[in-house]
């Protein structure tokens, strides 16, 4: 299998500790390289960080625009994907330990809103295109 990423590390949904009042949507945060991406909702303390070289060109020339798709069609796509990532996760000896790092922390019962959603279904998509893999019963696509 070709791998594509020099790096992927995925911490995702990462609960915080801070009591934060608003709602805020924080993206290349400027403490980090810019091939790394933070998403943050920072009033429900969950945040996604995306660090992979290619993906932010990627995401800029590839990715459907918000809300082309429901977050209920997000969220069916990113349960099935995370459960598959998280297997391989889990089986280092049977899958390339360096694509699946880590597992990816996704509660199937929390409604992390539609920018979690959808910044994870894009890196989902990105990541099998680039890798050519499939997480689950169908091909990602575009």
């Amino acid at each position: 299998m070709k791998k594509s990423v020099a790096i992927i590390i995925i911490v995702l949904l990462l609960v915080v500790n801070c009591k934060a009042q608003d709602k805020k949507w924080v993206k290349n945060n400027p403490n980090v390289k810019n091939d790394t991406l933070r998403i943050a909702n920072e009033k429900l303390e969950y945040e996604i960080l995306i660090i992979d070289p290619g993906f932010n060109g990627w995401f800029t020339s590839n990715a459907r625009p918000r809300n082309y798709y429901s977050q209920s069609y997000l969220e069916g796509r990113n349960r099935i994907w995370v459960n598959e990532w998280n297997l391989r996760a889990l089986q280092p000896n049977t899958f390339n330990p360096s694509l699946y790092e880590m597992q990816i922390n996704y509660q199937f019962n929390i409604d992390y809103g539609y920018e979690v959603n959808y910044m994870l279904f894009n890196y989902l998509t990105y990541f099998q295109i680039t890798n050519r893999i499939k997480l689950g019963g169908f091909d990602a696509r575009l």
